[in-house]
């Protein structure tokens, strides 16, 4: 279905970027993938899920918009340009607000948000001379809803949102599209941080961390998976999704439902 188009994820060596990655190239994408994890195993799990695709990576750190433009000219002369963007990178820290670091604030909003705007600003030109593009941003559960102590997450993960629909309504007579899909719970290295940090405080069991965590969210006590959210990434890429623009699409076990 996505024969001839490439892919570039950002934050696509682990998790829920990885996932999305192996989904678009089992659909014939070509695909960049970019992170600190461990970029030869996620290139070679990239080419097992596609048939024959190409399959590239570059270490761009999201933070740094040198390295965003870097990126993207990468992406211009080995691939001919970015046919489908995925703004998947992303960080978290917990902390009260007049606990929380300025540093660590910063680099949130820098690679969870503003990383964002770089890629696509330097994206757009080329989809709108091909009059096709798909910009999907993953953003959060914590995009529709606040949760205590995650103050820069749940900004700029707000913010993604926001950007989602300007980007949408600046397409909106093309055939470009953008939206944003919100997960919950996805039990990602990030995540995993998270359960781990509440059984060493609790003095529980790291599964029964687990099941705590996602149940005080998520109604349906599970995981969203990162190949379900690879399907939904498929489906935006698709032509069966040229007229969902601007959206905010929650995968989260009824979360926001609440």
């Amino acid at each position: 279905m996505l024969k001839g188009k490439t892919a570039l994820v950002t934050g696509s060596t682990s998790g829920i970027g990885l996932g999305i990655a192996q989904a678009l190239a089992a659909q014939g994408a070509n695909l960049i993938l970019n992170g600190f994890g461990d970029a030869d195993g996620a290139r070679r799990e990239a080419e097992q899920a596609g048939n024959g695709i190409r399959v590239g990576y570059h270490g761009a750190d999201m933070s740094r918009p040198a390295e965003i433009e870097e990126m993207m000219r990468y992406a211009d002369s080995e691939f001919g340009g970015v046919d489908i963007l995925v703004n998947n990178a992303g960080i978290q820290h917990v902390a009260n607000i007049e606990d929380f670091p300025v540093e660590r604030w910063d680099a949130v909003i820098a690679i969870n948000l503003t990383s964002a705007f770089h890629t696509t600003r330097l994206a757009l030109p080329g989809m709108k001379q091909k009059n096709w593009g798909r910009i999907i941003n993953i953003a959060s559960a914590h995009g529709l809803v606040a949760s205590a102590q995650k103050s820069a997450y749940v900004a700029a993960k707000h913010g993604i949102v926001g950007l989602t629909k300007v980007t949408a309504l600046e397409t909106a007579q093309t055939g470009i599209t953008a939206n944003a899909i919100c997960p919950g719970w996805v039990l990602t290295p990030l995540v995993q941080k998270q359960v781990d940090a509440r059984a060493e405080r609790e003095g529980i069991p790291v599964e029964q961390a687990k099941r705590e965590l996602v149940m005080e969210k998520q109604p349906s006590g599970q995981f969203v998976t990162p190949q379900e959210l690879g399907a939904l990434a498929v489906f935006l890429a698709s032509d069966a999704a040229a007229q969902v623009r601007g959206a905010a699409w929650n995968m989260d076990g009824g979360w926001v439902a609440q």
